[in-house]
């Protein structure tokens, strides 16, 4: 009962009004603080995540540290980190958003239980994935700050001018691993925020959008509470101007009806220590248990240096019940997976020397572009046939 009473203060003081709590099927509420991080101070610790600074080689970000530079960084750690108490509740407010995405996502729990048990080992989270309106704060600085304040790093900034959409991502801290941890208790996932760029919208899908905008009110301030609740922080929209933002934008009728919710989150093939290792024996695994896979370019999405495979499942549909009381089926989250290669300089390395740093970092925009196509209805449509 005291973290139900922690958890209705912190929920009114958010403004995020409660008629949005329940707007899909068993949605998720936990215990929440508020979210805050402490100043930063620097603790040693002799195995840590991420150990190395990125550098950009033309438009793709590759992770190029070297040993000497990664003896540098061994000595710091983000002070959010420091703490049993600033990690773990770090790491609850993850496993919040996760538990929320998982109930209303059956085919990426039914991936992640298939997956466990057939490769028998933890299953580490690549990246977590988030859309938003950019607009009147409501963008990716909305979800940003939370992080940020965790000790995660802004790397390179995507832009998807077709879809009129940028994006941003985030490397985590440096942290001591967590021994045999699975999902959110693993190693920390890098961050993918995108938004839709409503001004290069046309006027009556921009109406729409600041109509709800405006309604959310400061609601901008506690998105990742938002996401942790699986809760609008404006009101439901008309099915009308779902309708209409869908024939103009997909990504913006997604956002409409998701709000700040995962969009995604993705497996870590590569350390996963099974056959499924490899992304295109996962994608068969996966097609074998009867999930569609999305097809936009070809099943597997490759990077040009070769170096980041991506594929994802179709997103799931859920049942949404819009404002003027109309019931629709609406395109909910889907499950991605990336396998990273050893970066060329770092061939050489025995297997069991490999870590994460020794493998392409970052983000492809073609990669990604294809993947956004997971909530699309022509993929949607797919699932039937």
């Amino acid at each position: 009962m005291k973290h139900l009473s922690i958890m209705s203060s912190v929920y009114h003081s958010s403004k995020i009004k409660a008629t949005n709590s329940n707007l899909f099927t068993s949605p998720s509420v936990c215990s929440l603080a508020a979210f805050s991080s402490k100043s930063r101070n620097l603790v040693s610790f002799k195995k840590l995540m991420f150990p190395g600074k990125s550098i950009f080689v033309g438009k793709r970000n590759l992770c190029t540290i070297s040993a000497a530079s990664k003896r540098e960084n061994d000595s710091t750690l983000d002070s959010s980190f420091s703490s049993e108490g600033g990690q773990s509740f770090f790491r609850s407010v993850l496993a919040s958003m996760e538990r929320v995405y998982l109930d209303r996502n059956p085919t990426a729990k039914s991936v992640l239980e298939f997956v466990h048990s057939a490769d028998g080992e933890p299953i580490a989270y690549d990246h977590f994935a988030f859309r938003t309106f950019g607009l009147s704060g409501h963008g990716i600085d909305s979800l940003a700050s939370f992080f940020l304040g965790y000790g995660y790093t802004q790397q390179e900034e995507l832009r998807f001018p077709v879809k009129k959409i940028k994006a941003l991502w985030f490397s985590p801290p440096r942290t001591p691993l967590a021994e045999g941890g699975n999902g959110v208790n693993g190693p920390l996932p890098r961050i993918f925020i995108s938004e839709l760029l409503v001004e290069q919208l046309s006027p009556q899908a921009q109406e729409i959008i600041k109509k709800y905008i405006k309604l959310s009110g400061s609601g901008y301030k506690h998105a990742a509470l938002a996401s942790s609740l699986g809760s609008l922080t404006w009101e439901k929209p008309l099915h009308s101007e779902f309708q209409q933002l869908a024939s103009e934008s997909e990504y913006a009728a997604w956002t409409l009806v998701n709000g700040y919710v995962l969009n995604h989150v993705t497996i870590s093939t590569h350390r996963l220590n099974s056959q499924l290792r490899n992304i295109k024996s996962l994608n068969q695994f996966i097609e074998e248990k009867g999930f569609k896979l999305n097809s936009e370019g070809g099943v597997l999405k490759v990077s040009p240096d070769g170096l980041l495979l991506q594929s994802s499942t179709v997103a799931d549909s859920i049942s949404f019940k819009f404002s003027d009381d109309v019931t629709e089926l609406v395109p909910c989250s889907y499950i991605e997976f990336a396998e990273r290669l050893v970066l060329p300089q770092y061939k050489n390395l025995k297997d069991e020397e490999i870590e994460e740093f020794h493998r392409r970092d970052g983000f492809e925009v073609g990669n990604a572009d294809k993947i956004f196509e997971s909530t699309s209805k022509e993929q949607l449509t797919r699932r039937g046939t």
